[in-house]
């Protein structure tokens, strides 16, 4: 894990907005030894607010295990890119909060708010000052046994089948 003093806890996970989820991962499989790599297409997003305003936020994501850290590659598909662009390829940094809530309540960097079947998350926007945003959650049993998937995968991989799609 990455220490880092945010207040929000350790970073658990750093994600890079990409505009093509299979040359992405080949890259990262090639330049930076990491994967396997588990990809959702289009994830369903229950509810979404962007800035505000309702939306769809229709994206996929490639996760992986780059030594101690998960590595996620996002394409945002709809609107919402332009609105959810960092400044560099990397986009966020995510880390698990006590309270959703309590750590969003009276902040004015809310750049997204969203529910993906159990799991709500936020997105504030730092790009301004850092160039990325960072992604907040509360942790859940269903997202550490995630977590936990996806490094459990990588502990002696061979390089074989580096993209696997997930249901």
């Amino acid at each position: 894990m990455i220490a880092a003093d945010t207040g929000f806890g350790p970073v658990r996970q750093i994600a890079y907005l990409v505009d093509d989820l299979e040359s992405a991962v080949a890259e990262w499989v090639t330049r930076h030894r990491a994967g396997p790599f588990w990809v959702r297409r289009h994830i369903p997003v229950a509810h979404a607010v962007v800035r505000g305003v309702t939306a769809s936020f229709d994206h996929s994501s490639a996760y992986g295990q780059w030594g101690d850290v998960m590595v996620e590659l996002l394409v945002i598909h709809g609107p919402e890119r332009s609105s959810l662009r960092a400044h560099g390829a990397l986009h966020h940094l995510a880390c698990f909060v006590e309270s959703l809530g309590r750590t969003l309540d009276g902040r004015d960097d809310v750049a997204l708010l969203a529910r993906s079947s159990a799991t709500q998350f936020a997105f504030l926007d730092a790009t301004a000052t850092l160039g990325h945003y960072w992604e907040l959650y509360e942790p859940s049993e269903r997202l550490l046994g995630f977590y936990d998937f996806v490094r459990a995968a990588s502990i002696g991989w061979d390089g074989t089948d580096p993209m696997r799609e997930l249901s």
